[in-house]
C-alpha cells in the first residue's frame, strides 16, 4: 500500500512514518516544515528516515535512501499539492496528522489555524472523496473537551464549548468528517490525542521546556499555580495505537472519534519532580495564573479504543521521561 502521512516531519508524524516503513509499507510523507518551532528539529527527524538534504522549494520531492519513503515539502491547504499528488502517486490510504498545533499560539496567529486545520482538512476530505479513500484516520485533540466535560473525558460528551481556537478547529474537523460520511460515505476515525511526549518531541511542550530549563539553569513558568493535571502519553503508545487502528481499519464505522491516551492524569508538580529526578537538576519555578484557553485537567477514558482495537498503553511516565531526557542529552550533546 502507498500510505500518505501528512505532517510527516512533525513529532507524531515522524515516529508513525518510521513504524509504517518498518512494518513494510510504502509511505509518502508531506510537511511544509514551517517555523512555528525550530525547523532544524524537523529536518533532523526526516533525516532519520533517509532524507539527507534540506528541501526548500514548494513540492520538492526527495526519495529516501531506503526506497520505502518519499518526502514532499508542501502545504496541504494548497490545491496544487493535491493535483500533483494525484498525478504522481497512487494513494491507497491517508493518515492525516498535519495541523497548526498549540493552544497558546492560536491567541497570536488565528489565521494560521483556519488555513492549516480547516482548509487543509477540507482538502484531505475532498481528495478522499474523489479518489475513493475509505477509512480515513486523522488527528483530533483532547482540547475539544473544554472546561465543562466530566472526568474522565468520554467520547459521549457533546464537546460544543471549546475554549481555544485550536480546539474549535479540531472539533470542526470532527463535524466535517461526519458530514462527508453522511454525504459521500467516507468512513473515518478522529483520534483525540492526550499530551504526547517522548524523543524528538515538540519544543513548545512542557517536557521539552522543563528539560531545557533544567540543563540551562533558567526559570520555568508554572501555569495555574501548578494546579493542572495532564494525561501524559508516551509516543510509542500513540504510534502503536494508530497502527493497531490502521491494521483493523475495516472496523471503522461511520465517522467515529476516539480517545487515545494513558488514562492516568498527573499533577504538574509531580511531573516537574520527575523531570528533576531524571535530569538530576532542581528547577527554578515561577508560579503564574492560567492562560486563556488552558484546560485545568485532561483525563482520557480509553475504553472504546481498548475494546474495539485492543489498545493498551504500556510505558509508565517515569520511564518515558527518562527516555526523553536521554534523547535530549544525546541530541543537544549535553555535558552532564
Amino acid at each position: 500500500m502507498q500510505i500518505l502521512v501528512t505532517g510527516a516531519a512533525g513529532f507524531i508524524g515522524f515516529h508513525l512514518c518510521k513504524k509504517l516503513i518498518d512494518d513494510g509499507h510504502t509511505v509518502i510523507g508531506v510537511d511544509n516544515i514551517n517555523d512555528y518551532y525550530d525547523p532544524t528539529l524537523k529536518i533532523g527527524r526526516i533525516s532519520q528516515l533517509g532524507i539527507d538534504r534540506e528541501l526548500s522549494l514548494p513540492f520538492d520531492i526527495e526519495e529516501s535512501t531506503n526506497s520505502d519513503f518519499t518526502f514532499i515539502r508542501s502545504n496541504i491547504e494548497e490545491d496544487y499539492f493535491w493535483e500533483k499528488l494525484a498525478l504522481d502517486f497512487t494513494i491507497d490510504a491517508i493518515i492525516h496528522l498535519a495541523a497548526q498545533a498549540g493552544v497558546r499560539y492560536s491567541l497570536e496567529n488565528p489565521k494560521a489555524y483556519i488555513k492549516s486545520n480547516i482548509d487543509g482538512f477540507l482538502n484531505v476530505l475532498e481528495f478522499s472523496r474523489y479518489h475513493k479513500i475509505s477509512n480515513l484516520i486523522y488527528a483530533s485533540s483532547s482540547s475539544v473537551y473544554g472546561m465543562e466535560s466530566e472526568q474522565p473525558f468520554s467520547e459521549q460528551e457533546s464537546c460544543n464549548k471549546p475554549v481555544s481556537l485550536y480546539a474549535a478547529t479540531k472539533r470542526s474537523n470532527e463535524l466535517m468528517a461526519y458530514t462527508y460520511h453522511h454525504l459521500f460515505g467516507i468512513t473515518s476515525i478522529g483520534l483525540r490525542f492526550f499530551t504526547v511526549y517522548g524523543p524528538w518531541g515538540r519544543p513548545d511542550m512542557a517536557p521539552f521546556i522543563f528539560t531545557k530549563a533544567a540543563f540551562e539553569g533558567t526559570e520555568i513558568r508554572v501555569f495555574n499555580q501548578g494546579n493542572q493535571k495532564r494525561d501524559f502519553t508516551y509516543i510509542d503508545d500513540i504510534v502503536n495505537g494508530i497502527v493497531q487502528i490502521f491494521d483493523q481499519k475495516a472496523k471503522i464505522e461511520g465517522a467515529e472519534v476516539c480517545n487515545i491516551g494513558q488514562g492516568k492524569p498527573l499533577g504538574l508538580g509531580d511531573f516537574i519532580s520527575l523531570i528533576e529526578e531524571c535530569t538530576g537538576k532542581e528547577l527554578a519555578k515561577k508560579y503564574v495564573e492560567a492562560q486563556p484557553g488552558d484546560v485545568q485537567v485532561t483525563f482520557a477514558n480509553t475504553e472504546k479504543l481498548e475494546s474495539t482495537f485492543a489498545y493498551q498503553p504500556k510505558i509508565e511516565l517515569k520511564n518515558g521521561i527518562n527516555e526523553f531526557v536521554k534523547w535530549y542529552i544525546n541530541y543537544y550533546k549535553i555535558d552532564k
